[in-house]
């Protein structure tokens, strides 16, 4: 009924052959993953080939959208109770003796206040730069720092609020989170460089409507860029 006959034993492959093939997918398996895997998925670059191939940024960029994701599923918890309200100044009013003399009173009023002293105008910004961002929309401005150089800076937003990494990175996939923000309308401080490579902030907008962001820099930098 069948014309088709059964393949003899040298027609099959040898246990060395089986094992060679083997060998050879493993091996092919271990070099997709480290040279495609771990930089696209979780920025993990040991042999910089996936910065090469712009693979590492995606993976970063990644790694940062899913502690967006982290820290808003956070957010969703119950709050702390609020604590109750102070006294209010007519109730501390009203604790105050009828028998009180007004010449205490008025005493109290009268009294000139200590002038504060003069505080120094703080030096301009050497930097200034405006971004809209859409709705889901993201932006990063990174300064080109060497090792110990101290940045100072300042961000506001015109409407809600923003996310925000502020880090540090470099061609020899050295990186460092000096902080982290959800929902802020701005801030402000100074940092220093941990290492020869670029420094600054990446942004995203979570809320229903456009936020334009503003930020202002001075410090020991050499570059002011948008990377996109």
């Amino acid at each position: 009924m069948f014309n088709s006959q059964l393949p003899s034993r040298d027609d099959l492959p040898s246990n060395e052959s089986l094992l060679k093939s083997a060998l050879v997918a493993l091996v092919a398996a271990i070099i997709i993953l480290v040279t495609i895997v771990l930089p696209a998925e979780y920025g993990i670059d040991p042999t910089r080939i996936g910065r090469v191939l712009g693979l590492t940024q995606m993976g970063e960029i990644k790694m940062q959208l899913a502690e967006e994701a982290a820290a808003d599923r956070e957010a969703t918890l119950p709050q702390a109770e609020t604590p109750a309200p102070r006294e209010s100044a007519a109730a501390s009013a009203a604790a105050i003796p009828e028998d009180t003399p007004a010449e205490a009173m008025g005493q109290a009023e009268t009294t000139p206040a200590t002038e504060a002293p003069t505080e120094p105008a703080a030096p301009e910004w050497r930097d200034t730069i405006s971004i809209t961002l859409q709705p889901g929309e993201a932006t990063e401005v990174k300064l080109s720092m060497l090792a110990g150089g101290v940045a100072v800076y300042e961000w506001t937003t015109d409407r809600a609020g923003l996310n925000s990494d502020l880090h540090g990175d470099n061609p020899l996939d050295a990186f460092i989170s000096y902080r982290q923000g959800r929902n802020e309308p701005g801030d402000s401080g100074e940092f220093a460089a941990e290492f020869d490579g670029a420094h600054g902030w990446f942004w995203r907008n979570r809320a229903d409507v456009a936020v334009t962001v503003t930020l202002r820099t001075r410090g020991e930098y050499s570059a002011f860029n948008r990377l996109f």
